[in-house]
């Protein structure tokens, strides 16, 4: 007789299946803020929530468990509250409220998703129709309304566990280039209050840059810096520390090492670069959110993909960047930074030529 214990199951294609029921089970609680309702430790019965919520009986009476099921609420008798995590992230105002990201998830890439197949056969973007627009970043309603206010609670979150692992204080400015609203340098300048920083970005997002910094009362620290590092052919100069979070996913590999370039040659001698992001492992078979983060950018984005730990080594390397390391830690936009430094002595570019690399690996 077979060992049925050792047969391979249905239960994690099941999981797999079922998926997207999880996400929109939780979508629709974000939708209708129910952990934003039962903030502070408030407790409430099934019949209460289906009032509080505007929502029928039975409707209430399933989305309750599932609730529960997915660690988001918690029950205790007859009473529901806030899970932890809902009470951490998913009350509004919260400093890291995770809800926007969620509903951006929801409202715009889940769509998008749909059309995957298309995106494999063809290697377009469904976001994007090259024919109108050259970026999923072009300024529209949308974009300025939603999406830079749902990336910017990802960011705090990811500069509040960049911060744990990397010492910002050994340096005095930084420079986050394509910083979106700037969440990052807002999280470290708090934690680090020695660091200044400038916000490098597109010009219609700099408006989003200077009310998110005016109302963490850090404007006198940190700076919007117009500007596109795609196409400007030189990066602000001046700043000992650079960061590229969430950025380098976007880009083919040409324009990565492109990049890297500009900062190498932007960065003031002995600084340090960091590329921050969902870092696929050497042989590029996980871990799974940054596999499939790499299908994200295929659907939503003309160009790029998720890369690997080894492949930013071998980029700021030719760069001419040396005592390349990585730094871990956990969030849920990024979980790891490969650093990279520029030597202390003067090698950078001269107009037209290249640094003397014998020098850097030396």
């Amino acid at each position: 007789m077979a060992d049925i214990a050792n047969e391979v199951s249905q239960r994690p294609l099941l999981d797999l299946t079922t998926g997207f029921m999880r996400f929109k089970t939780f979508s629709a609680a974000v939708e209708l803020e129910v952990f934003t309702r039962l903030a502070n430790g408030r407790e409430v019965t099934a019949e209460e929530f289906a009032a509080e919520t505007d929502l029928q009986q039975r409707p209430a009476d399933v989305l309750l468990p599932a609730l529960v099921a997915l660690d988001l609420l918690e029950k205790n008798g007859e009473v529901y509250r806030n899970s932890p995590v809902a009470e951490e992230f998913l009350v509004k105002d919260r400093p890291h409220f995770f809800g926007g990201f969620v509903q951006f998830y929801d409202r715009a890439l889940y769509p998008g998703w749909e059309q995957l197949v298309n995106s494999l056969r063809t290697n377009r973007s469904m976001f994007v129709d090259p024919e109108k627009q050259e970026t999923v970043f072009a300024p529209n309603d949308f974009m300025m309304n939603f999406f830079w206010e749902a990336m910017h609670s990802l960011a705090g979150y990811t500069g509040k566990a960049l911060g744990e692992v990397y010492d910002f204080g050994a340096h005095h400015r930084l420079l986050d280039v394509g910083g979106g609203s700037g969440g990052i340098p807002i999280e470290l300048c708090r934690r680090v209050p020695s660091l200044t920083a400038g916000v490098y970005e597109l010009p219609h997002v700099c408006p989003v840059i200077e009310r998110k910094i005016g109302e963490a009362g850090l404007g006198e620290v940190i700076s919007a810096l117009p500007g596109d590092f795609n196409t400007d052919e030189v990066l602000p100069g001046g700043y000992d520390v650079m960061l590229l979070s969430q950025v380098m996913h976007c880009g083919d590999e040409e324009a990565n090492r492109a990049l890297l370039d500009k900062c190498f040659a932007a960065l003031q001698p002995g600084g340090a670069v960091l590329i921050c992001e969902l870092l696929l492992n050497s042989d590029r078979t996980g871990p799974a959110n940054a596999a499939v983060m790499g299908l994200n950018m295929l659907v939503s984005h003309a160009g790029g993909q998720n890369y690997s730990e080894a492949e930013y080594r071998d980029w700021l390397s030719d760069a001419g960047f040396v005592d390349i390391d990585v730094v871990r830690f956990d969030a849920a936009g990024a979980d790891g930074a490969v650093v990279g430094r520029k030597p202390a002595w003067k090698s950078s570019r001269a107009a037209g030529g290249e640094h003397d690399r014998s020098r850097d690996h030396r």
